[in-house]
């Protein structure tokens, strides 16, 4: 359900990038404004028409990042012979085998490096503007402050004007947090699907089953320690990846 391709609708947006087809929903829009709205509003100091300015910048952060993320699963995916359309839509996005039988083809392990493709994509990209704002001298907003502190990361020039350094902090925390929460091990999320391609390449036996008992278990903690910490939308998604898993062991996974 939080991974199905949505409907095409004559608002979508169509292009291609490296000869992958990409559509971007018309629905990504809204999901991206409701996910920046309370930073945006931040940044603006209460200013209406300075919110939306922001709200644009944050949607162009989110639809570079998300499309970083699912270039890196369809590159992978070429890598083994497999041609893919790029979906991103309001939950992120979906990197689609034109055959989607075509990926039981793939070996335990391809479908591992498949996964593991995505949040790398995007952790490199993190390290490249961090790298290359150090180069120039200027204060790297990383968003995890004990990492920044013990790499020094804070010294240096301030990035100006603000719009400049609101974007560089919306790219930072898009491609660090996000991969770093998708490389949790809860399926259907690239953790969890390298969990269970890693336990398969091993030949564990039930390896479906124990990837799906460990998504409850991290879920359910997750969206416990969102609960606690004030982040409402983490703690629902992360609930319903848990409740998913667990629908999957009561069905029976395939």
């Amino acid at each position: 359900m939080l991974l199905a391709e949505p409907q095409p609708t004559p608002a979508d947006w169509q292009f291609e990038v490296v000869g992958i087809p990409v559509r971007v929903s018309a629905w990504f829009w809204l999901g991206a404004a409701l996910l920046g709205w309370e930073a945006c509003q931040s940044f603006a100091g209460g200013d209406q028409r300075k919110t939306l300015g922001y709200l644009i910048l944050w949607a162009g952060t989110v639809l570079v990042s998300v499309l970083i993320h699912e270039l890196g699963h369809a590159l992978a995916y070429r890598r083994f012979g497999q041609a893919t359309h790029i979906v991103i839509y309001h939950f992120g996005g979906l990197a689609i085998p034109e055959a989607w039988g075509r990926r039981v083809g793939l070996r335990p392990l391809q479908r591992m490096l498949v996964s593991a493709a995505g949040p790398v994509a995007q952790l490199v990209t993190a390290a490249a503007i961090v790298a290359l704002l150090r180069a120039r001298g200027y204060q790297v907003p990383f968003p995890i402050v004990s990492v920044g502190e013990a790499l020094d990361l804070y010294q240096g020039r301030r990035i100006e004007p603000l719009p400049l350094c609101a974007a560089t902090i919306f790219m930072l925390s898009v491609n660090i947090y996000w991969p770093l929460l998708n490389l949790l091990p809860v399926p259907p999320l690239d953790g969890g699907q390298i969990v269970r391609e890693g336990m398969l390449a091993m030949g564990v036996a039930d390896a479906h089953k124990i990837a799906g008992l460990i998504g409850v278990a991290t879920g359910a903690l997750v969206a416990y320690w969102a609960y606690r910490h004030g982040q409402p939308f983490l703690g629902i998604m992360f609930a319903l990846l848990a409740a998913s898993c667990w629908q999957g062991l009561s069905g029976g996974w395939r």
